[in-house]
Formats: C-alpha cells, sequence, structure tokens
C-alpha cells in the first residue's frame, strides 16, 4: 500500500506542470503526506454555465468516503484503491467511472521489516521517487459526500484514494504493492469528465519501469507525522 508520501511542489510549479486553469485551494507543501491529510489534486469538471471543460488544482482529503456512506470514520481504511478491483469494489467504482483525479507526489514511503538490536525488528522506511526527481502522478480517485443528517445545508467533504497495484520486482524487497502512475501524453484522458468507460480508464493506468524510479533508505524521522522538512527524504549515508 501507499500510506504515506512527499508532495512538496510550489503550487505554481504544479500549476505549470498540470496546466491548471483554476486554483481552487492551495495545500501547503509537505513531506509527510499522512491519511487524512488535505492534499493537492489535479481535477477536470464542468463549468454549468458554458458547459467547457476546467482543469483545476484542488485540496481533497486523503481516505476516501463513499457518496453513500453513513458517516466519514472509514476515510482513513480507504487511502488506496487495488486496480485490480477498482472498476466493479463498490466503494470506488462509481468514482473510476467519473471521477478521476491525478496526485501530484514527489514520491512515497514504504517501510521494510529488517533485524534489529537483540534481534528485535524494526522498521525501515524507504523513499521511492522518479530517477533524480521530479513530479509523479499518481493515478486517484476523488469523490463527494456529506453528512445528510445535518440537513441541505451541511458543507461537502471532497474525499481522494491513490490507486494501486503489485510492485515491480524492483521494489518487492520493500513492499508488494505500489501506486499507479498515469503517463503525461494520458493526463487529459484519464481526467476528461465526459468518458466514462471504465475499460478505457483502466488502459490509461501505468505502472513504471525499474529504470525510471529509485529507492533509497531514510532516516524514521518519517515515522512522526509530527515530523517534516526536506530531511525527511534526504538518503541515509
Amino acid at each position: 500500500m501507499c500510506g504515506r508520501y512527499a508532495s512538496s511542489a510550489d503550487p505554481d510549479a504544479l500549476v505549470a506542470t498540470f496546466i491548471v486553469d483554476e486554483v481552487d485551494e492551495i495545500v501547503p507543501p509537505s513531506f509527510n503526506v499522512a491519511p487524512t491529510d488535505p492534499v493537492p489534486a489535479v481535477v477536470e469538471r464542468i463549468d454549468k454555465e458554458t458547459d467547457a471543460i476546467v482543469r483545476k488544482l484542488v485540496a481533497p482529503r486523503w481516505g476516501l468516503v463513499p457518496s453513500w456512506s453513513k458517516d466519514a470514520r472509514g476515510a482513513a481504511r480507504m487511502i488506496n484503491a487495488r486496480a485490480e478491483t477498482v472498476a466493479t469494489k463498490p466503494a470506488y467504482a462509481q468514482a473510476f467511472a467519473s471521477r478521476r483525479c491525478l496526485l501530484p507526489a514527489d514520491g512515497y514511503y514504504e517501510w521494510q521489516t529488517l533485524p534489529g538490536p537483540g534481534s528485535k525488528p524494526v522498521k525501515q522506511p524507504w523513499f521511492i521517487r522518479p530517477v533524480g526527481g521530479g513530479v509523479l502522478a499518481m493515478a486517484g480517485l476523488y469523490e463527494f459526500w456529506k453528512d445528510r443528517s445535518l440537513g441541505a445545508a451541511a458543507p461537502w467533504l471532497v474525499t481522494c484514494t491513490v490507486i494501486t497495484t503489485s510492485a515491480i520486482d524492483a521494489l518487492g524487497h520493500v513492499h508488494d504493492r505500489m501506486p499507479m502512475m498515469i503517463a503525461p501524453g494520458d493526463w487529459a484522458a484519464w481526467l476528461d469528465p465526459h468518458a466514462h468507460d471504465p475499460a478505457d480508464a483502466h488502459a490509461l493506468l501505468r505502472t513504471p519501469a525499474a529504470d525510471e524510479i529509485e529507492t533509497f533508505m531514510v532516516a524514521p524521522l518519517v515515522n512522526s507525522v509530527r515530523n517534516n522538512g526536506p530531511d525527511l527524504v534526504r538518503p541515509l549515508d
């Protein structure tokens, strides 16, 4: 699974990279994004007045809450959606068909269990990113939910999830799952709010090749959500 990631790009850089038309909400850069945190996401919505497609930078909360949920308490358990079942599982199927997004990241963290002092196992964090750095466009879904017990005036909660797949061999020693990516040439097709065929969407999901990513151990600073900053993604000597 992808349970923690870094997304430190400046909002202006995200606007330029993803050719964003409107910025709805800005999320402060973070090197330690955790479940239920607001995160930067790129979406496309249809303007109700002009019928034009508008690409937006928004800030959903990480951990998807399906529109039919009775409450939002299960969000932290739904930070990932498996690519193998995302088109059919009730929690994700509707969003996969019509509410897809891109979740920009510098990279993501995974933990490997290693022998520690006195044979006590320790969890060693690794950072996985594009070779040489850059933005990782993770495939995501987003959803709208409101607490209907509060009446029509209840605010909308916007949440998201990362689509994952089996890890490539180069990462299998760290974890057996990894986020799926969307290639830059497919961003428009992935985000298109007029596109509702799950088979077409599934064809856009991409697993990066081994020579496109790099992995390295980092300090256990990331283990605490209170820690943040570039030291979290600095390779161990």
